[in-house]
Parts: C-alpha cells; sequence; structure tokens
C-alpha cells in the first residue's frame, strides 16, 4: 500500500518538530533498561504527564483487516523468509508482558497488559544475516517506521494481539501491532503487515517528517 498523503496532522506535526515543541531540555541518559518499565521517579519521561484511558492517534486511515486473508510478512537479510496466516501466528508461543506507553505528543499510561507474540520469536524463526542492523515496520495503512535490530528484539517488545485481556481494537491497530514500549509509540506501527529487515537505517513516515531517528522518551529523544 502506497504511503499516506500530506495531511494536516503532517504539517502540523513537521512544524512541532521544526519549533521543538514539547521539548523540556530534562532529557536523562542511561535511565533504566530496555523492557519499558521503570520504577520510581524515573517512570515518567521528561515532558510527559499521565493519562488513563488509551488516546486514538493515526494518520486518518483505519484498515478493515479480514483475518482469513491477514499475512505477516518478514522479508529482507533474512535466512528464511516468513509469510504466517493468522492460524499460524496464534500458534506460536503466546507471552504475556506488562509496560507502559509513551506517546511523542506527551501522554503516557502505565501498566498496560498485552498478549501476543515476542518479537525475538518472529525473528529467530526467520533467521537473522549478520549483516542486518535495522528494521522497517509496515503497516497495513501505508505507514512505515524504523527502529534498530536490537531495539525491535529488546527483552519487552512484542507483536500483541491483545491489550487489558482483550483483542487489540482495530481503532488501536488491530488484529497485530508491534509493542516496543522503551522508545516513544509512534515506532510501535499498527495494523503490522510486514517487518522488512535492512543493513542501514532508513527513515519511516515520522522520521522524514522531522521525527528522531530511534526516540528514546528519556533522552526526549522527539525530532531528529
Amino acid at each position: 500500500m502506497a504511503e499516506p498523503d500530506e495531511t494536516k496532522l503532517t504539517r502540523t506535526k513537521r512544524a512541532w518538530a521544526a519549533a521543538g515543541r514539547f521539548l523540556t531540555g530534562a532529557a536523562r541518559d542511561g535511565d533504566g533498561n530496555r523492557d519499558g518499565n521503570r520504577d520510581g521517579a524515573t517512570r515518567l519521561p521528561p515532558g510527559q504527564h499521565l493519562v488513563t484511558d488509551w488516546p486514538v492517534l493515526d494518520l486518518g486511515i483505519e484498515p478493515e483487516i479480514d483475518l482469513a486473508r491477514f499475512r505477516l510478512e518478514v522479508t529482507g537479510f533474512v535466512d528464511t523468509r516468513l509469510s504466517l496466516d493468522w492460524p499460524a501466528l496464534m500458534a506460536l508461543p503466546q507471552v504475556a508482558r506488562r509496560s507502559d506507553i509513551h506517546c511523542v505528543t506527551t501522554w503516557s499510561r502505565y501498566d498496560n497488559d498485552w498478549q501476543g507474540i515476542a518479537v525475538d520469536e518472529i525473528l529467530a524463526r526467520a533467521g537473522v544475516m549478520e549483516i542486518a542492523g535495522h528494521v522497517l515496520l509496515h503497516g497495513a495503512d501505508g505507514y512505515v517506521t524504523n527502529l534498530p535490530l536490537a531495539d525491535f528484539a529488546a527483552p519487552g517488545a512484542l507483536l500483541a494481539t491483545h491489550w487489558q485481556g482483550a483483542p487489540l481494537t482495530r481503532a488501536h491497530g488491530g488484529p497485530l501491532r508491534a509493542v516496543v514500549p522503551h522508545l516513544y509509540f509512534w515506532k510501535s506501527a499498527k495494523w503490522l503487515t510486514r517487518i522488512e529487515v535492512i543493513g542501514t537505517d532508513q527513515a519511516g513516515f515520522w522520521e522524514r517528517n522531522g521525527y528522531h531517528m530511534r526516540g528514546d522518551p528519556w533522552a526526549e529523544e522527539r525530532y531528529g
């Protein structure tokens, strides 16, 4: 699917990036690990505020995905290209994880309970080549985001099918979305359909529109 067209939202967020909106200058380095959870005073990244709901943010497209036609493709620098239908995906070992969400638009939500498949389970089945260093995540809405392979395969990362004990809704990226909790949530692509394993880093949709190539909330890596 082609990348989403230019919208008012895209123009607005590009302007935020140019102006450095929401930056506090209170970045903290080396603050915790990659499981997406922090304790005590460090749990809320700089510039964030807590919410109890889960705001819906997208590019104005909410694709309807027929599970009978669903495929998760794993391509690129892998030993074995994967094309998993929904029954094959659900037959893989399931994990349950709890983590926080930190959105670049400054809201955070604590203690989200996820169920799905660990990222390293998928990558182990595909076999990642030594040349691989990054991934591009592709959504059914045409959205693409980039991550270092080490971040995508971090201990807390998973491909989520459930949230708070129920299947992910369409609005929140169901049936399948990435969850990489130690990075800003724009890196956790919704409606995930393809994992492309690449060598050198390539900018995704928001990264080409002024956002940071990595997106560590504790380092305030909102913009590039």
